[in-house]
């Protein structure tokens, strides 16, 4: 049985399911690099969609997720951090941070990935905190959207992981 935590039904439209399949992206990371998600297929993916490089709550997920990569790596799971800075932004972060991991850059069209996902605020341009665990065949297998002064709890991330090396 996969876990899931979905967000409240109505809450946010376009948000994936869990069982459906993830909305295909490609953007690039703190190196100019492009990243596809369909370019991945054969591994889990953690897509971490957070609000801005350099706040508060923001360090503190993606610091909890450096301190513990091999949660990640243990899964065969990928991280990508998603937010909508621009690629200059994320390399200083990143560096600053000491993140192992990519941040992608929905820099320009302006959010357009979180838009796909469910999770961009239009009224204050930035995304929630939506993280999305997709199994190795591309299907969403994990779902929750947190407000934005809402930390996202790390220890789900290890129980969803964990089900789909039951799967």
């Amino acid at each position: 049985m996969t876990h899931t935590r979905l967000n409240p039904p109505g809450l946010r439209p376009g948000v994936p399911v869990v069982g459906q399949e993830a909305p295909d992206f490609e953007l690039v990371n703190q190196f100019g690099e492009p990243v596809r998600l369909s370019g991945l297929r054969g591994r889990n993916v953690v897509v971490v969609f957070y609000p801005f490089a350099f706040s508060g709550i923001c360090t503190g997920e993606l610091c909890e997720i450096r301190d513990n990569l091999g949660i990640f790596e243990h899964a065969d799971a990928t991280v990508l951090g998603v937010s909508v800075d621009s690629k200059f932004a994320l390399r200083a972060y990143a560096d600053k941070e000491g993140y192992g991991f990519d941040l992608l850059a929905d820099f320009w069209p302006h959010g357009e990935v979180a838009q796909k996902y469910g999770v961009f605020d239009a009224a204050t341009g930035m995304s929630l905190r939506g993280t999305f665990i997709i199994d190795a065949a591309g299907i969403v297998r994990y779902v929750v959207v947190n407000p934005r002064g809402q930390a996202r709890d790390l220890a789900e991330y290890r129980q969803a992981l964990s089900a789909l090396g039951e799967a």
